[in-house]
């Protein structure tokens, strides 16, 4: 790695990908977050800068960002603070867990992050910023969109497309060939039989259906 890592968040979802960079042998030499866990071993005796300005006053040439900031639904900060650093020349680090299952036929984005405990299986694509979290399993040929969260235990059957900025909920399933719409939730346990449309959320397992407001 010739370009410094700098480390955006200082919470849960940081501690984390924290521990997946030294899994990879991969320093972090800086955080960026108003607050730190000062209790958290793995982050101490990094330089902790306290907020996105002094970031950008760092050349991009020489500093590659990790994007620590969680994703729930109706909270875009993750993707405000992505598109903010990109549009100013910085690049985001793909980071994927040597304790996940990835096929060699997967397509990874830029800033994708896959947590411990994932499979990934054959000729699925992944969009930028999105995070597959521990312990989801994602079947072939998924083509899951940008800035999508695919929680913890949540299942994707094969060939299900998604938008940008779904969410798909904690244990969670969708079964094979579903598409769901930009800004979708589906709850978690949900277990997701027909499409879903633009702003629409699923929150039981009868597939009752409320729309969400437009987050500007």
């Amino acid at each position: 790695m010739n370009k410094s890592i700098i480390l955006i968040g200082g919470n849960g979802h940081a501690k984390v990908v924290s521990e997946i960079l030294d899994d990879l042998k991969l320093k972090i030499n800086i955080i960026v977050a108003p607050f730190i866990d000062q209790g958290f071993a793995g982050f101490k005796g990094i330089k902790q800068l306290k907020n996105d300005q002094e970031v950008l006053k760092l050349s991009p040439d020489k500093h590659i960002l990790v994007n620590g900031i969680g994703s729930l639904p109706g909270n875009n900060l993750r993707k405000k603070l992505y598109d903010k650093f990109k549009i100013n020349g910085y690049n985001f680090l793909k980071l994927v867990s040597p304790h996940s299952i990835i096929s060699q036929s997967v397509k990874l984005a830029e800033g994708v992050q896959v947590m411990p405990g994932v499979i990934i299986n054959s000729d699925s694509c992944i969009g930028e910023n999105s995070i597959i979290n521990s312990g989801s399993i994602i079947e072939h040929d998924c083509i899951i969109g940008d800035h999508n969260h695919v929680a913890p235990g949540a299942t994707i059957c094969g060939g299900v497309k998604t938008g940008s900025s779904v969410h798909i909920g904690v244990g969670a399933s969708v079964i094979q060939q579903i598409k769901i719409g930009d800004n979708s939730v589906v709850g978690a346990g949900a277990t997701l039989t027909r499409n879903l449309q633009k702003y629409q959320i699923i929150y039981s397992e009868r597939f009752h259906t409320s729309s969400l407001k437009h987050d500007k």
